[in-house]
């Protein structure tokens, strides 16, 4: 009669056990996604800058007219802010108005009125003159803000670096215009701002919509994370060589043949209609064993809502298949020497995390390829997977501003080169058509008229 309690209990403490393990899970996530602790008033500075040492160090940085453009800026959205009030207010204000209008107000209790040139002066005197000044003008009002703004040092592949103020709702696209406009430089669709984790050895490019203040959020104040300005000329490689990853069980030999008509039509039938088509990739992958460097190799497929494998032992029945993980939470990092660090197969691995996890954490992914052509097939598949045709309105965008515009000194400097030059200018004939106003050759001039009286003719 007893063992109904019994079976009662090993519940209980079944239950009891899962409910630990899962205390202890959210533990571990809680402290992979914790920042390391920093003095409070480095922190407040810290949310204003990326890439400097402080937000003094990233002002100084910028150059004078974006300085006043985020001074002229911050001092709008604060007097609109500090000028609106609540609708009961705003209606006493307007009672109390009228009713002063009925009243008439003694001369001497009226206040006197203000030229133009003591109001112009006012405001020479008010307003900010040296940098230190605009400096600090700018400090005060971006505690004030209530729209975010970042100021951002891009790193160039030649050293140097640019200094942009970023805010919130500014694309990734919108800060490559603005980069073009700055370096000059061709807008060509490869162009690319990319993060780099130093920690992990990790890399990964900005998609053009994503909103690049909230990635840069994730990073903590002790980070060494950079971000640079590159061209990547695989960033859109999906849509310039469909057949690599829509006919990618065909020989390479066969897919290099495939002319501009056939690749139009390969994105009509994937991204042109109302649902998209995923690779169908699948192959075998080595995963890197949780605290281990030991890499296991599986059988992955690709499919719309996520990554699969197929267990040992078993087919690649859909009911056999395993979730390795979904798209929604993810972001996708190449890795850089990972042969080394983790022993892997080869250096040709990648890794899918949470953007805020910035340091080793067993809730990180590695997956090794064989080669870089699987390489360049996983990671990109992966993007068609979690972006879908947002991706593919990225590509068109970008595609519409390579070819609808140039930066002029571009153009001069393709026009000098590539302009085909002048035929060179024949020799000279000489020809009664082209001088009809002469006589013809055979012409006999009469003789000169003889010389004044005292010369002598040579």
């Amino acid at each position: 009669m007893m063992l109904p309690c019994v079976k009662e209990t090993d519940k209980m403490d079944d239950i009891d056990a899962i409910f630990s393990s899962l205390l202890g899970e959210m533990d571990n996530l809680s402290q992979s996604l914790m920042p390391a602790e920093v003095d409070p008033d480095s922190q407040t500075h810290s949310t204003f800058s990326i890439g400097f040492t402080d937000l003094n160090e990233s002002l100084y940085e910028l150059e004078e007219h974006d300085l006043d453009a985020l001074v002229a800026d911050l001092g709008s959205k604060s007097t609109t802010s500090d000028g609106r009030l609540p609708a009961d207010q705003q209606t006493s204000s307007c009672a109390a108005a009228s009713a002063m209008a009925r009243e008439p107000e003694p001369a001497a209790a009226r206040p006197r009125p203000s030229t133009s040139t003591e109001s112009s002066e006012g405001l020479q005197m008010s307003k900010p003159q040296t940098k230190a000044e605009k400096i600090k003008l700018a400090l005060e009002k971006l505690k004030e803000a209530k729209v975010r703004k970042l100021i951002v040092k891009v790193l160039m592949s030649d050293g140097s670096s640019k200094t942009l103020m970023v805010d919130e709702r500014q694309t990734v696209r919108e800060v490559l215009d603005t980069l073009f406009e700055k370096t000059h430089c061709d807008r060509s669709i490869d162009w690319s701002l990319c993060e780099t984790n130093p920690e992990l050895q990790i890399e990964r490019g900005f998609e053009d919509h994503e909103h690049l203040v909230e990635p840069l959020s994730a990073w903590t104040r002790v980070s060494e994370n950079k971000i640079y300005f590159v061209s990547k000329p695989q960033k859109y490689v999906m849509f310039t060589d469909p057949q690599l990853f829509y006919m990618w069980k065909k020989k390479k030999a066969c897919l290099s043949g495939i002319n501009e008509q056939a690749k139009q039509l390969l994105l009509k039938e994937h991204f042109g209609g109302s649902t998209l088509i995923v690779p169908d990739l699948e192959g075998k992958l080595y995963l890197k064993e949780d605290g281990k460097k030991l890499w296991k190799p599986l059988y992955f497929m690709l499919r719309a809502s996520g990554i699969y494998y197929v267990p040992k032992g078993k087919t690649k029945a859909v009911s056999d298949l395993v979730c390795f993980l979904h798209f929604e939470k993810v972001n996708i990092y190449t890795t850089n020497n990972y042969k080394q660090k983790y022993r892997a197969p080869t250096n040709f691995c990648f890794m899918l995390k949470h953007p805020c996890i910035q340091k080793e954490s067993h809730y990180i992914k590695l997956l090794c390829c064989d080669d870089e052509h699987t390489l360049l097939l996983w990671m990109n598949a992966i993007r068609i997977a979690k972006y879908g045709t947002v991706l593919f309105k990225n590509y068109q965008a970008a595609m519409k501003r390579a070819s609808g515009s140039q930066p002029l000194h571009s153009a001069a400097h393709k026009d000098r080169y590539n302009s085909p030059k002048p035929d060179p200018a024949p020799p000279k004939t000489t020809n009664v058509e082209d001088y009809p106003h002469e006589p013809p050759p055979d012409f006999i001039p009469p003789p000169p008229p003889p010389p004044p009286p005292g010369q002598t003719h040579v």
